[in-house]
């Protein structure tokens, strides 16, 4: 048999006692936004940071590789200086960008943290950019010396664009982890 609550909808539920799942719901409630919160706050600032600092390095070792490798003073763009060789012109481009990177990057992306050894730190920044480096020349030299492509395109592309990829990506984590540690 049907009562007159039943038909209109209007049934009484069970609430819980304030008491009993007020603990436990506020947890379930503000626990993952802080946590993501949290965790966007420890590491979007300095990311972004990384990405400025990388960004504006990133090209003046394109302005500078292009310079060294397509443009000639006398001949103007087509074949630069250092056409015939590659690599050597983005080993001194990464180099200097390199010493500029770790300047942004100490003094701003992780200038909150403490000041490790300075002789360790500076050590490990440059093995860090050894192996970045290399990553980085390998995309080149792939580009280069297995596909057979010279062009300004293909080299922005391979060496510049997706080498410069691999390379910050890696740099991003061991930067954090070894060279600028939180501790």
């Amino acid at each position: 048999m049907l009562t007159p609550e039943s038909t209109t909808g209007s049934t009484t539920e069970e609430t819980p006692s304030p008491t009993a799942s007020s603990g436990a719901s506020a947890r379930a409630r503000t626990s993952p936004p802080s946590r993501t919160s949290a965790l966007v706050a420890e590491h979007l600032r300095p990311t972004v940071k990384f990405l400025l600092v990388g960004g504006a390095v990133f090209l003046l070792d394109a302005a500078m590789y292009n310079l060294l490798v397509f443009w000639h003073p006398a001949d103007g763009w087509g074949r630069g200086l250092m056409h015939a060789s590659p690599l050597t012109a983005k080993v001194l481009t990464i180099a200097i960008a390199s010493c500029l990177t770790y300047l942004g990057n100490r003094l701003w992306t992780f200038g909150d943290r403490p000041r490790p050894d300075t002789t360790r730190s500076v050590m490990l920044f440059i093995l860090v950019n050894l192996i970045a480096t290399g990553l980085q020349l390998s995309c080149l030299g792939f580009s280069r010396y297995v596909l057979g492509l010279d062009s300004v395109l293909a080299d922005n592309i391979a060496g510049t664009f997706i080498g410069q990829i691999v390379s910050t990506s890696f740099r991003y984590v061991t930067y954090g982890r070894l060279v600028f540690p939180k501790r």
